[in-house]
């Protein structure tokens, strides 16, 4: 039997065996959806999952009904629920993540934290060159000319912690102007925490340019850190 032996002088470009979780969540939430290739925005969260069980407890807990969707990722399930605000149990500061991120495509050609680069290898640690102001960073993002934010939140949920981790994802520039709140309450308290997890109705009229007095309304996630989680348990009892 004869063998390619065409990585043998570059290991570095063979292809990674194919990963079937990419985390070991059992869900994740969402603030929109896609209908016919356009993203829409939604009032209420959508929990997508790979795991039946999953499916049938969070509708049984937030409303809705376990759909199926033609995904092919691993969360194929959606469930609409009926709920704006859900408690989740975060555990600690560590429970957030965030970076920024270029992608061209689907190649990652920028990855930083705002002012040096985490990969390369070969570039991390070194200056990333970004905009020192958060207006023109925004605006570098907008033109595709610079990164944008990509956050994650992690956490249980506190009407059924067994029920395993969940994860929420994020590219809002206004949730990144807040992290570092969130971190900083998060540290305030003893060990996991009991937090609010909310879309909120945000409304305001264009003030300058040429939409001055256009109506705007939107959803933004919130994080809301309400107290020790264990704290809350002690309580209940």
């Amino acid at each position: 039997m004869s063998l390619l032996t065409i990585f043998d002088t570059d290991p570095n470009a063979k292809p990674k065996p194919k990963q079937t979780f990419s985390d070991d969540t059992v869900g994740r939430f969402h603030s929109g959806r896609q209908v016919d290739g356009q993203p829409e925005a939604l009032s209420e969260w959508r929990i997508s999952t790979g795991d039946p069980v999953v499916a049938k407890s969070v509708a049984q807990l937030f409303g809705g009904e376990p759909i199926e969707t033609e995904s092919t990722g691993e969360n194929f399930i959606d469930v609409f629920t009926d709920r704006e605000t859900v408690l989740v149990i975060l555990d600690g500061p560590e429970a957030i993540y965030a970076d920024l991120k270029l992608w061209n495509r689907n190649k990652l050609v920028h990855h930083c934290d705002g002012s040096a680069f985490l990969s390369p290898d070969e570039k991390k640690g070194k200056p990333c060159g970004c905009p020192e102001l958060f207006a023109e960073r925004k605006e570098a993002a907008k033109d595709f000319l610079g990164p944008s934010p990509s956050i994650s939140v992690t956490f249980r949920l506190a009407d059924d912690p067994e029920l395993g981790k969940f994860k929420f994802q994020s590219g809002s520039w206004v949730m990144a102007s807040v992290l570092h709140e969130y971190v900083n309450a998060l540290a305030a308290v003893d060990g996991p925490a009991l937090a609010e997890l909310t879309l909120e109705l945000v409304e305001f009229t264009i003030k300058k340019g040429k939409n001055k007095g256009l109506n705007v309304s939107y959803y933004k996630p919130v994080v809301k850190v309400l107290k020790s989680y264990n704290d809350a348990v002690a309580d209940e009892r």
